[in-house]
């Protein structure tokens, strides 16, 4: 059976189809409260049971949405053989071994037979009235994101943050009006749905990541790729001339819409630039490269990227400056926790992969580091990072699934202690620091072997580190 719809453009498209949600994350409960809201007729499935999805049912406000929760997979097969529309969640794919061969199946399936299958991402990107600034990248997304926000902030313009960053949008897009910006951090798992590029689209670099999901670099880059090659028909893609993948894609873009950044490169046809440690756009000075308020090179080049996507929009380089130095930084990204007896404690559970990792030790060059890594393999390479511990660490405590990798590649060269759990982890980081060394956690690996999501393992970072402090307190006593 053919399914014969019209492609959703309007809000008033959504009324009377036949929606399923796949998923029932932050971002699924916010589509199905938008399509609820619209007059759709609304089913949502979760491979997971009802008791771990009270939180997410209750936000769904009692509107009239019918509930899949932990249903087998035949029903699930038969809900998506009913719907005229179905809205994955990020991390659902028709393309990844990472989504059950049967949910891959059934939503190739409903492709063929004509429904649409849209992200909450995509969709806001159809219904909304709003520009649109997005940014992409291997690392450096969020903070770049938030830079971004923290600019406009200082220029006054309105906007919001959302996509990656955490904060759906689909229920924004009355409230955002044509002169209104949206901002959105996207991720490899939002790309390949969307339909539309940005008015400036902002790349941070183009790594290796996520291999288990895309099989090759060179397919995870092709994914990345999308944005660019959207924005280019109507917008501006800046990119990072120091990192290789963004060179790469550049030379396939027409250079007419690239707008170019660099900490190192010296090209002529650089925009924006780190001249004599000032940050520069145009040859014009911005900001003093000491007065960005987050350590490491790496977010040097991430305040460039943000100060040249809002120069592009007419943003004075005053209210750019003003914003940057204000910028708070973000939780869990080179985050400093404590300082306990001359020993810095820096929370960067977002360094999931060995290139963050890297950075996160070098931010604080040229102080000693004892290193806490370690988590969900990917399939990286980690002899990059192996070379890095050994010229920058003290010790190095290890944990989770790629713990032995990591342990073949620096015994000998570096102390190595392993650990079970983030409180043992810690407390023999706190045994090997000296005054003036900096403990990192900065895993270079996924935290799904140990922990929900990269940011309970930094809320297990930040108690545990707590934890010392009471022990030394209660021994004191």
């Amino acid at each position: 059976m053919t399914t014969m719809t019209a492609p959703i453009a309007t809000l008033e498209d959504l009324r009377g189809r036949r929606a399923l949600v796949l998923g029932l994350a932050r971002s699924g409960t916010a589509v199905a409260r938008l399509l609820a809201d619209a007059g759709a007729d609304v089913s949502a499935y979760d491979r997971r049971p009802p008791a771990e999805l009270a939180e997410a049912v209750q936000t769904l406000g009692g509107r009239a949405v019918r509930l899949a929760l932990g249903v087998g997979a035949d029903e699930a097969r038969t809900l998506i053989a009913g719907a005229d529309l179905l809205v994955t969640s990020p991390s659902i794919s028709p393309t990844m071994p990472t989504t059950d061969a049967w949910l891959r199946a059934a939503i190739t399936d409903a492709i063929e037979r004509g429904v649409e299958v849209v992200s909450e991402v995509e969709l806001f990107l159809r219904l909304t009235r709003a520009r649109v600034m997005a940014v992409t990248g291997t690392k450096g997304k969020t903070t770049t994101t938030s830079l971004i926000g923290a600019i406009m902030d200082a220029a006054g313009i309105p906007h919001l943050l959302g996509g990656n960053i955490g904060r759906p949008l689909i229920e924004e897009v009355e409230r955002l009006r044509p002169q209104d910006w949206a901002v959105l951090e996207l991720s490899e798992l939002q790309l390949p749905t969307i339909s539309r590029g940005a008015e400036v689209a902002v790349y941070t670099n183009i790594g290796a990541d996520h291999l288990d999901r895309h099989g090759t670099e060179e397919a995870y880059r092709a994914v990345k790729a999308r944005l660019a090659e959207l924005s280019v028909r109507h917008g501006h893609v800046v990119l990072n001339a120091d990192d290789p993948g963004c060179r790469d894609l550049g030379a396939r873009l027409p250079a007419a819409s690239i707008a170019w950044y660099a900490l190192a490169a010296e090209d002529s046809w650089i925009s924006a630039r780190l001249v004599d440690g000032w940050l520069t756009i145009r040859g014009e000075r911005v900001l003093a490269a000491a007065e960005v308020p987050v350590p490491g090179r790496h977010t040097l080049a991430d305040a460039l990227a943000a100060a040249l996507a809002a120069s592009l929009v007419g943003i004075p380089s005053e209210a750019i400056a003003a914003g940057i130095r204000d910028f708070g930084g973000v939780p869990h990204r080179l985050e400093r926790v404590a300082t306990r007896n001359g020993v810095a404690w820096v929370n960067d559970s977002q360094a999931t992969i060995p290139m963050a990792a890297i950075g996160a030790l070098d931010a604080f060059a040229p102080a000693k580091a004892v290193l806490i890594a370690g988590g969900k393999d990917k399939g990286l390479d980690y002899a990059a990072l192996a070379d890095a511990i050994a010229r920058r660490c003290r010790a190095a405590v290890l944990i989770g699934e790629t713990a032995a990798r990591l342990e073949e590649l620096i015994a000998g060269r570096v102390p190595v202690v392993r650990a079970v759990a983030m409180r043992d982890a810690v407390a023999a980081a706190a045994a090997w620091a000296m005054a003036g060394d900096v403990v990192v956690l900065a895993p270079a690996a996924a935290s799904f072997d140990m922990f929900d999501d990269y940011a309970a393992r930094g809320d297990a970072f930040r108690a545990a580190v707590r934890a010392l402090d009471q022990a030394e307190s209660e021994s004191e006593a």
